[in-house]
Protein backbone atom coordinates (compact mmCIF):
# COMPACT_ATOMS: atom_id res chain seq x y z
CA UNK A 1 0.00 0.00 0.00
CA UNK A 2 1.25 3.37 -1.10
CA UNK A 3 0.89 5.29 2.19
CA UNK A 4 2.70 8.59 0.81
CA UNK A 5 0.15 8.87 -1.69
CA UNK A 6 -2.74 8.30 0.36
CA UNK A 7 -1.41 11.04 2.63
CA UNK A 8 -0.78 12.87 -0.17
CA UNK A 9 -4.78 12.45 -1.24
CA UNK A 10 -5.56 13.16 2.41
CA UNK A 11 -3.87 16.54 3.21
CA UNK A 12 -4.37 18.48 0.11
CA UNK A 13 -7.03 20.69 0.46
CA UNK A 14 -10.41 20.55 -1.60
CA UNK A 15 -13.68 21.59 0.04
CA UNK A 16 -16.42 21.74 -3.30
CA UNK A 17 -16.02 24.26 -5.83
CA UNK A 18 -12.46 24.56 -4.57
CA UNK A 19 -10.96 20.61 -5.58
CA UNK A 20 -8.09 22.42 -8.04
CA UNK A 21 -5.03 21.47 -6.21
CA UNK A 22 -5.95 18.02 -4.82
CA UNK A 23 -7.26 17.42 -8.40
CA UNK A 24 -3.70 18.16 -9.38
CA UNK A 25 -2.63 15.07 -7.12
CA UNK A 26 -4.68 13.48 -8.85
CA UNK A 27 -4.41 14.36 -12.61
CA UNK A 28 -0.74 13.66 -12.06
CA UNK A 29 -1.16 9.85 -11.01
CA UNK A 30 -3.33 9.50 -13.78
CA UNK A 31 -0.79 10.71 -16.80
CA UNK A 32 1.37 8.09 -15.05
CA UNK A 33 -0.59 5.49 -16.35
CA UNK A 34 -3.74 6.13 -18.46
CA UNK A 35 -3.97 6.76 -22.07
CA UNK A 36 -5.85 10.31 -21.72
CA UNK A 37 -6.48 12.88 -19.37
CA UNK A 38 -8.68 15.70 -19.11
CA UNK A 39 -10.35 17.63 -16.79
CA UNK A 40 -13.82 19.08 -17.81
CA UNK A 41 -15.51 22.46 -17.39
CA UNK A 42 -16.87 21.78 -14.04
CA UNK A 43 -13.49 20.28 -12.55
CA UNK A 44 -14.21 16.49 -12.82
CA UNK A 45 -10.92 14.77 -13.72
CA UNK A 46 -11.54 11.99 -15.98
CA UNK A 47 -8.64 8.94 -17.29
CA UNK A 48 -9.30 6.58 -19.65
CA UNK A 49 -7.70 3.09 -20.13
CA UNK A 50 -8.45 1.90 -23.60
CA UNK A 51 -9.18 -1.72 -23.74
CA UNK A 52 -6.33 -4.47 -24.79
CA UNK A 53 -7.90 -6.16 -27.52
CA UNK A 54 -9.99 -4.96 -30.81
CA UNK A 55 -13.45 -6.09 -30.47
CA UNK A 56 -14.98 -7.84 -33.56
CA UNK A 57 -17.89 -5.73 -34.21
CA UNK A 58 -19.65 -2.98 -32.18
CA UNK A 59 -18.23 -0.49 -29.87
CA UNK A 60 -16.17 -1.40 -27.04
CA UNK A 61 -17.82 -1.83 -23.95
CA UNK A 62 -17.00 1.37 -21.41
CA UNK A 63 -17.17 1.21 -17.60
CA UNK A 64 -16.77 4.02 -15.38
CA UNK A 65 -15.46 3.99 -11.89
CA UNK A 66 -15.69 7.45 -9.88
CA UNK A 67 -14.77 8.42 -6.70
CA UNK A 68 -15.53 12.38 -5.07
CA UNK A 69 -12.52 14.29 -4.42
CA UNK A 70 -14.29 17.36 -2.58
CA UNK A 71 -14.32 17.09 1.33
CA UNK A 72 -16.99 19.02 3.73
CA UNK A 73 -15.69 22.68 4.63
CA UNK A 74 -16.65 26.56 4.70
CA UNK A 75 -16.07 29.71 3.02
CA UNK A 76 -15.23 33.03 4.54
CA UNK A 77 -19.02 35.32 5.43
CA UNK A 78 -18.51 37.79 7.36
CA UNK A 79 -15.90 39.54 9.42
CA UNK A 80 -16.97 41.40 12.65
CA UNK A 81 -15.24 43.85 14.15
CA UNK A 82 -12.81 42.18 16.11
CA UNK A 83 -11.79 40.15 13.43
CA UNK A 84 -13.50 36.93 14.43
CA UNK A 85 -14.85 34.96 11.35
CA UNK A 86 -18.45 33.98 10.35
CA UNK A 87 -18.84 30.93 7.92
CA UNK A 88 -20.83 29.38 5.14
CA UNK A 89 -20.94 25.89 5.29
CA UNK A 90 -20.01 24.14 2.41
CA UNK A 91 -21.68 20.49 2.53
CA UNK A 92 -23.07 18.45 5.68
CA UNK A 93 -20.77 19.92 8.93
CA UNK A 94 -22.80 18.72 12.28
CA UNK A 95 -22.98 21.15 14.66
CA UNK A 96 -21.54 18.53 17.40
CA UNK A 97 -18.19 18.22 15.66
CA UNK A 98 -17.06 21.79 15.14
CA UNK A 99 -16.27 24.07 18.19
CA UNK A 100 -13.00 23.37 19.38
CA UNK A 101 -11.93 22.58 15.63
CA UNK A 102 -8.67 24.08 14.21
CA UNK A 103 -9.35 25.20 10.82
CA UNK A 104 -6.86 26.58 7.54
CA UNK A 105 -8.35 29.65 6.08
CA UNK A 106 -6.92 30.04 2.71
CA UNK A 107 -7.27 33.89 1.93
CA UNK A 108 -4.08 35.57 0.98
CA UNK A 109 -1.77 33.07 2.33
CA UNK A 110 -2.99 30.19 4.64
CA UNK A 111 -3.96 31.41 8.00
CA UNK A 112 -4.23 28.59 11.07
CA UNK A 113 -7.32 29.50 13.42
CA UNK A 114 -10.06 27.96 15.85
CA UNK A 115 -13.90 27.23 16.37
CA UNK A 116 -13.78 29.38 19.62
CA UNK A 117 -15.87 27.13 22.29
CA UNK A 118 -18.76 28.78 23.72
CA UNK A 119 -18.26 28.71 27.41
CA UNK A 120 -21.43 30.34 28.46
CA UNK A 121 -23.22 26.77 27.46
CA UNK A 122 -23.78 24.98 30.36
CA UNK A 123 -25.03 20.67 30.36
CA UNK A 124 -28.64 20.56 28.80
CA UNK A 125 -28.26 24.07 26.77
CA UNK A 126 -29.16 23.30 22.83
CA UNK A 127 -25.81 22.63 20.58
CA UNK A 128 -25.26 26.25 18.79
CA UNK A 129 -25.81 25.98 15.04
CA UNK A 130 -23.06 26.75 13.49
CA UNK A 131 -24.36 29.87 11.84
CA UNK A 132 -23.85 31.29 15.65
CA UNK A 133 -19.68 29.80 15.50
CA UNK A 134 -17.51 32.00 15.44
CA UNK A 135 -13.56 31.45 14.09
CA UNK A 136 -10.73 33.01 15.77
CA UNK A 137 -7.24 33.88 13.43
CA UNK A 138 -5.65 35.06 16.72
CA UNK A 139 -4.60 38.25 14.87
CA UNK A 140 -6.30 41.84 14.94
CA UNK A 141 -8.64 42.93 12.83
CA UNK A 142 -6.43 45.07 10.66
CA UNK A 143 -4.73 42.08 9.85
CA UNK A 144 -7.46 40.25 9.32
CA UNK A 145 -8.97 42.37 6.75
CA UNK A 146 -5.88 42.27 4.58
CA UNK A 147 -5.49 38.94 4.28
CA UNK A 148 -8.93 37.30 4.46
CA UNK A 149 -12.10 38.41 1.99
CA UNK A 150 -15.46 36.47 1.56
CA UNK A 151 -15.68 33.62 0.27
CA UNK A 152 -12.43 32.31 1.31
CA UNK A 153 -12.35 28.73 1.37
CA UNK A 154 -11.91 27.38 4.95
CA UNK A 155 -10.84 23.06 5.73
CA UNK A 156 -10.18 21.79 8.55
CA UNK A 157 -6.66 21.60 9.60
CA UNK A 158 -6.65 17.65 11.00
CA UNK A 159 -3.88 15.51 8.81
CA UNK A 160 -3.53 12.10 8.03
CA UNK A 161 -2.83 9.74 11.70
CA UNK A 162 -1.89 6.08 11.90
CA UNK A 163 -3.55 5.56 14.81
CA UNK A 164 -1.91 1.67 15.13
CA UNK A 165 -0.63 -0.95 12.44
CA UNK A 166 -4.24 -1.48 10.68
CA UNK A 167 -6.21 1.61 11.26
CA UNK A 168 -5.51 5.46 9.86
CA UNK A 169 -7.83 8.81 10.77
CA UNK A 170 -8.07 11.57 8.51
CA UNK A 171 -10.59 14.89 8.18
CA UNK A 172 -12.03 13.61 4.83
CA UNK A 173 -12.45 9.67 4.16
CA UNK A 174 -15.07 10.71 2.86
CA UNK A 175 -14.26 10.15 -0.08
CA UNK A 176 -10.42 10.76 0.11
CA UNK A 177 -10.30 6.95 0.90
CA UNK A 178 -12.44 6.17 -2.97
CA UNK A 179 -10.02 8.59 -4.24
CA UNK A 180 -7.32 6.37 -3.12
CA UNK A 181 -8.21 3.34 -3.72
CA UNK A 182 -9.40 4.58 -7.47
CA UNK A 183 -6.23 5.61 -7.90
CA UNK A 184 -4.34 2.35 -6.85
CA UNK A 185 -6.89 -0.11 -8.82
CA UNK A 186 -6.13 2.35 -12.15
CA UNK A 187 -2.53 1.05 -11.26
CA UNK A 188 -3.24 -2.38 -10.65
CA UNK A 189 -5.78 -3.13 -13.70
CA UNK A 190 -4.23 -5.64 -16.18
CA UNK A 191 -5.21 -6.45 -19.53
CA UNK A 192 -9.17 -5.76 -19.97
CA UNK A 193 -11.65 -6.00 -22.40
CA UNK A 194 -13.19 -2.93 -21.66
CA UNK A 195 -12.43 1.45 -21.89
CA UNK A 196 -12.26 2.11 -18.07
CA UNK A 197 -13.12 5.42 -16.86
CA UNK A 198 -11.30 6.41 -13.65
CA UNK A 199 -13.08 9.70 -12.75
CA UNK A 200 -12.09 11.93 -9.89
CA UNK A 201 -15.68 13.99 -9.51
CA UNK A 202 -16.13 17.21 -7.74
CA UNK A 203 -19.04 19.06 -5.69
CA UNK A 204 -20.64 15.34 -4.21
CA UNK A 205 -21.49 16.97 -1.14
CA UNK A 206 -23.30 20.01 -2.25
CA UNK A 207 -26.21 17.67 -4.47
CA UNK A 208 -23.99 15.25 -6.91
CA UNK A 209 -22.88 17.85 -9.24
CA UNK A 210 -20.11 16.89 -11.12
CA UNK A 211 -20.97 13.61 -11.88
CA UNK A 212 -23.86 14.03 -14.19
CA UNK A 213 -21.54 15.84 -16.25
CA UNK A 214 -18.96 13.75 -16.47
CA UNK A 215 -21.60 10.58 -17.28
CA UNK A 216 -22.87 12.26 -20.07
CA UNK A 217 -19.46 12.41 -21.62
CA UNK A 218 -18.63 9.33 -21.09
CA UNK A 219 -21.71 7.78 -21.58
CA UNK A 220 -20.95 4.30 -19.73
CA UNK A 221 -22.52 0.56 -19.81
CA UNK A 222 -21.15 -0.28 -16.36
CA UNK A 223 -20.70 1.89 -13.98
CA UNK A 224 -19.32 2.11 -10.08
CA UNK A 225 -19.40 5.31 -7.70
CA UNK A 226 -16.60 4.43 -4.67
CA UNK A 227 -17.77 5.49 -1.53
CA UNK A 228 -17.54 5.12 1.81
CA UNK A 229 -19.95 2.44 3.22
CA UNK A 230 -21.45 2.74 6.65
CA UNK A 231 -19.81 0.68 9.75
CA UNK A 232 -21.25 0.20 13.06
CA UNK A 233 -19.06 2.66 15.96
CA UNK A 234 -20.01 4.21 19.20
CA UNK A 235 -23.02 5.89 19.63
CA UNK A 236 -24.83 4.21 16.23
CA UNK A 237 -27.46 1.94 16.46
CA UNK A 238 -26.35 -1.46 15.63
CA UNK A 239 -29.70 -2.03 13.56
CA UNK A 240 -28.78 1.04 11.43
CA UNK A 241 -25.95 -0.04 9.88
CA UNK A 242 -24.40 -2.99 8.01
CA UNK A 243 -20.77 -3.14 7.38
CA UNK A 244 -17.96 -3.71 10.04
CA UNK A 245 -14.89 -2.16 10.18
CA UNK A 246 -11.80 -4.70 9.30
CA UNK A 247 -14.25 -6.95 7.41
CA UNK A 248 -13.60 -6.49 3.65
CA UNK A 249 -15.52 -3.70 1.11
CA UNK A 250 -18.78 -2.70 0.96
CA UNK A 251 -21.27 -3.69 -1.69
CA UNK A 252 -24.24 -1.28 -2.12
CA UNK A 253 -27.36 -2.64 -1.95
CA UNK A 254 -28.99 0.14 -2.35
CA UNK A 255 -28.86 3.44 -0.60
CA UNK A 256 -31.05 6.66 -0.37
CA UNK A 257 -30.58 7.66 -4.27
CA UNK A 258 -29.76 4.84 -6.04
CA UNK A 259 -30.88 0.89 -5.81
CA UNK A 260 -28.03 -1.26 -6.95
CA UNK A 261 -28.48 -3.06 -10.36
CA UNK A 262 -29.16 -6.79 -8.95
CA UNK A 263 -26.94 -8.20 -11.58
CA UNK A 264 -24.44 -5.63 -11.20
CA UNK A 265 -24.54 -6.58 -7.64
CA UNK A 266 -24.56 -10.23 -7.90
CA UNK A 267 -21.70 -10.18 -10.45
CA UNK A 268 -19.55 -8.19 -7.91
CA UNK A 269 -20.21 -10.46 -5.07
CA UNK A 270 -19.64 -13.42 -6.95
CA UNK A 271 -16.48 -11.85 -8.25
CA UNK A 272 -15.49 -11.58 -4.72
CA UNK A 273 -15.84 -15.05 -4.02
CA UNK A 274 -13.80 -15.85 -6.62
CA UNK A 275 -11.06 -13.95 -5.92
CA UNK A 276 -10.78 -14.42 -2.42
CA UNK A 277 -11.74 -10.61 -1.78
CA UNK A 278 -13.36 -10.09 1.77
CA UNK A 279 -16.59 -8.40 1.29
CA UNK A 280 -19.88 -7.46 3.36
CA UNK A 281 -23.34 -5.88 1.95
CA UNK A 282 -24.08 -2.62 2.63
CA UNK A 283 -27.18 0.11 2.59
CA UNK A 284 -25.80 3.23 2.42
CA UNK A 285 -26.70 6.82 1.93
CA UNK A 286 -26.53 8.43 -1.10
CA UNK A 287 -23.17 8.65 -3.93
CA UNK A 288 -22.17 9.24 -6.97
CA UNK A 289 -24.36 5.89 -8.87
CA UNK A 290 -27.42 8.10 -8.70
CA UNK A 291 -26.21 10.38 -11.77
CA UNK A 292 -24.36 6.63 -13.41
CA UNK A 293 -27.52 5.20 -13.17
CA UNK A 294 -29.83 7.95 -14.80
CA UNK A 295 -27.56 10.13 -17.10
CA UNK A 296 -28.39 9.82 -20.79
CA UNK A 297 -29.85 5.94 -21.40
CA UNK A 298 -28.64 5.11 -17.87
CA UNK A 299 -26.04 2.10 -16.60
CA UNK A 300 -25.86 -0.64 -14.45
CA UNK A 301 -24.55 0.88 -11.76
CA UNK A 302 -24.09 0.72 -7.66
CA UNK A 303 -21.66 1.81 -4.76
CA UNK A 304 -18.61 -0.08 -3.19
CA UNK A 305 -16.48 1.02 -0.73
CA UNK A 306 -14.18 0.61 2.33
CA UNK A 307 -16.39 1.10 5.88
CA UNK A 308 -15.80 4.45 7.53
CA UNK A 309 -16.39 5.25 11.19
CA UNK A 310 -17.43 8.97 11.96
CA UNK A 311 -17.88 10.30 8.40
CA UNK A 312 -18.39 13.99 8.12
CA UNK A 313 -16.10 14.56 11.29
CA UNK A 314 -12.45 15.29 11.75
CA UNK A 315 -12.17 12.07 13.10
CA UNK A 316 -12.90 9.23 10.81
CA UNK A 317 -11.40 5.81 10.49
CA UNK A 318 -10.68 3.64 8.53
CA UNK A 319 -9.14 -0.16 8.43
CA UNK A 320 -6.58 -0.60 5.47
CA UNK A 321 -7.75 -4.29 4.96
CA UNK A 322 -10.59 -3.03 3.79
CA UNK A 323 -8.87 -0.42 2.07
CA UNK A 324 -6.86 -3.35 0.30
CA UNK A 325 -10.55 -5.09 0.05
CA UNK A 326 -11.55 -2.04 -2.27
CA UNK A 327 -8.33 -1.75 -4.93
CA UNK A 328 -8.83 -5.48 -5.21
CA UNK A 329 -11.96 -5.61 -6.22
CA UNK A 330 -11.86 -2.24 -8.29
CA UNK A 331 -9.47 -3.44 -10.30
CA UNK A 332 -10.80 -7.23 -10.96
CA UNK A 333 -14.42 -5.50 -11.68
CA UNK A 334 -12.22 -3.78 -15.00
CA UNK A 335 -11.04 -6.95 -15.92
CA UNK A 336 -13.93 -8.68 -15.64
CA UNK A 337 -16.46 -6.26 -16.56
CA UNK A 338 -16.87 -7.51 -20.42
CA UNK A 339 -18.40 -10.76 -18.74
CA UNK A 340 -21.42 -8.32 -17.39
CA UNK A 341 -21.23 -6.34 -20.35
CA UNK A 342 -21.83 -8.69 -23.33
CA UNK A 343 -25.25 -7.63 -23.58
CA UNK A 344 -24.97 -4.09 -23.20
CA UNK A 345 -22.09 -3.29 -25.89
Amino acid sequence: MDLDLLTRVVNTPGISGCEEAVQEVVGAEMRSVCDEVRRDRLGNVIGLRKAGWAPGTGRTPRVALAAHVDEIGAIVKHIDGDGYLRFQRVGGLYSQTLQSQMVIVHGREPLKGVIAPDFNLREGDKIPSPDDLLIDLGLPRETVEELVQLGDPITFAQELVQLNDKVVMGRNFDDRIGVYCLLEAMKRVGDAQVDAYFVSTVQEEVGVRGMPVAAYAIEPDLGLAIDGSLVRAAHVKPHSVTCDMGKGAGIYLMDNLTIGDRRLVSFLCDLCEREGIPFQRNIGGGTDASALQRTRLGCRTTTIGAPVRYMHSTVQLCHLDDIEATIRLLAAFVEHAHELAEDVA
